[in-house]
């Protein structure tokens, strides 16, 4: 049996954490301006685009077998957090996610792998086509649930496999990878830099090299390009080297390099990416331009639930749609990730899904106070303690979110001005014009973080309103007269006309649900 080891001791850390995370003292530059952590130099770095005014980003995409988890879309959700913030800054951001729909494996030895779609396909009597559309389908679906933008490119491997040989053929051809039997490997001796983005130089693979020996192979961490195709494989075409299928590394080089050029600006993925996915990639673009590929890698650290590794033997397994099946809003699972930084671990709960909700809605409510206010009130001008407010939280917000992206600092800015504006607003100092700005303000935030638009406030008829404070006034009785059946009763009723009641020092407080 075949073991692969992403444990190594090499200097710079483990592939799956360690170093690459930690921040090393002294790396913060002072200057107030956009930085990212770059797990290639294992520091904070500021950022600076290759193209003025534009920035060049690819995602490594699902591979379409099975219904995306919510780990995966912990990492989805960082990229378009970057994309949004970046674009909130002003620059124009062409983005690109692959759609793996062939040659991920469900191993790393040649012989005893299987395609990840061809074995869905086999379990669901599918074809492999039929497989990879319908979850690629799903895959999208979700993200337009999770207000994650779309990206200008979705390739897919199957088209671009004439891309796919010609850079294998330039491979070959600078002796950067052979042929042997059919199957073409990346000969990783030949590429001197090969283990600078995750800590496993050459070195370090020889003495911790836990592969067995493949007899087609120069060296044990050689990786394939193209394999060849068993008669009964369902995935394959014609090829230099016979009948066969492309590797999992080898698309994102070419698709990457195909829409965004040979050097990207950013590159994201999960922390699992690191080694050896992203190092291949590096290796096979770099020995294929003479040029850097990325500028920028951008790694998120793995989702956790209450503790614990995310598995279906443990039974704390979850899809997006497994949250929807339990009336959870998937816009509460955003809130919810950006409230971790994408360099720590994400440790999900129900019960932390609920009390997000519940802070999120605080936030909602305060967003239609302001827009009440504006449609009622006279136009007057900000006064300098709400100016004041507004270029503090401002100021804090950006601050933060240039910061490598610490998105849990800048939603601590948005509830600060909520605590503040509440108390202005219960006040009675807020007139039109401040109403406006601070509204305008939270949008301007969302547009960066995609969780904070307030919900249509619902119109109701007098006759509706006249019998909810009519309900609520019997329920008040009902409490006073400590008839907490009654008033449990009443409630009931609210909720079935689709209102909410909260009870509060100053008394009830209603809300009809949008």
């Amino acid at each position: 049996m075949v073991r692969w080891s992403r444990s190594f001791s090499a200097k710079g850390g483990s592939a799956t954490g360690g170093s690459f995370f930690k921040e090393p003292k002294g790396s913060i530059p002072k200057l107030h301006m956009l930085k990212f952590y770059n797990t290639l130099l294992r520091k904070k770095q500021i950022f600076k685009s290759l193209h003025k005014g534009e920035v060049r980003m690819y995602n490594c995409g699902p591979t379409v077998y099975d219904f995306a988890h919510i780990g995966n879309f912990r990492a989805y959700i960082m990229a378009d957090t970057i994309r949004r913030y970046l674009e909130y800054k002003g620059y124009k951001v062409k983005q690109v996610m692959n759609i793996t729909d062939v040659g991920h494996l469900t191993r790393y030895d040649v012989k005893a792998a299987k395609d990840k779609i061809i074995e869905a396909a086999k379990k669901e009597k599918k074809t492999p086509k039929e497989i990879a559309r319908f979850y690629e389908k799903a895959f999208l679906e979700d993200t337009d649930k999770l207000n994650i933008k779309r990206a200008y490119k979705y390739p897919r491997p199957t088209e671009h496999l004439q891309d796919i040989i010609k850079l294998i053929q330039v491979l070959i051809k600078k002796d950067y990878a052979y042929e042997a039997k059919g199957t073409v490997f990346y000969d990783i001796t030949r590429f001197k830099n090969y283990g600078k983005l995750s800590g496993n130089p050459l070195e370090a693979l020889k003495a911790g090299a836990r592969l067995e020996p493949h007899p087609d192979k120069r060296h044990p961490y050689d990786f394939f390009l193209w394999l060849k195709a068993p008669k009964e494989h369902l995935m394959k075409w014609p090829s230099p080297w016979g009948i066969g299928y492309p590797g999992w590394h080898i698309e994102c080089s070419v698709m990457s390099m195909k829409y965004l050029g040979p050097t990207l600006d950013i590159h994201t993925g999960g922390e699992d990416n690191i080694f050896p996915h992203h190092e291949n990639e590096i290796a096979q673009s770099e020995a294929y331009t003479n040029k850097k590929f990325v500028r920028y890698w951008i790694h998120c650290r793995h989702l956790l639930v209450e503790g614990k590794k995310m598995s279906k033997s443990l039974g704390n397994f979850y899809t997006l749609r497994d949250l929807e099946k339990k009336k959870y809003d998937p816009i509460d699972f955003r809130f919810l990730t950006l409230l971790s930084h994408y360099r720590s671990h994400m440790d999900f709960s129900e019960k932390a899904l609920v009390q997000v909700s519940e802070g999120l809605e605080r936030i909602r409510e305060f967003l239609n106070k302001l827009k009440v206010k504006s449609q009622k009130l006279k136009a007057k001008a900000v006064k300098p303690v709400v100016k004041k407010l507004i270029e503090k939280t401002k100021k804090n917000f950006e601050k933060s979110m240039d910061n490598d992206l610490d998105t849990p600092k800048a939603l601590a800015s948005i509830f600060d001005l909520v605590k503040q504006g509440n108390k202005l607003l219960d006040k009675g100092k807020i007139n039109k014009a401040e109403a406006k700005a601070l509204h305008k303000l939270l949008m301007d935030f969302d547009k960066a973080l995609g969780v904070i638009k307030a919900k249509k406030i619902a119109k109701i008829s007098k006759a509706k309103e006249v019998k909810i404070l009519g309900l609520i006034k019997e329920r008040e009785r009902a409490r006073k007269a400590k008839d907490w059946k009654k008033a449990d009763q009443i409630r009931n009723k609210l909720r079935k006309i689709g209102v909410e009641v909260k009870d509060t020092d100053k008394g009830p407080v209603w809300k009809v649900k949008s």
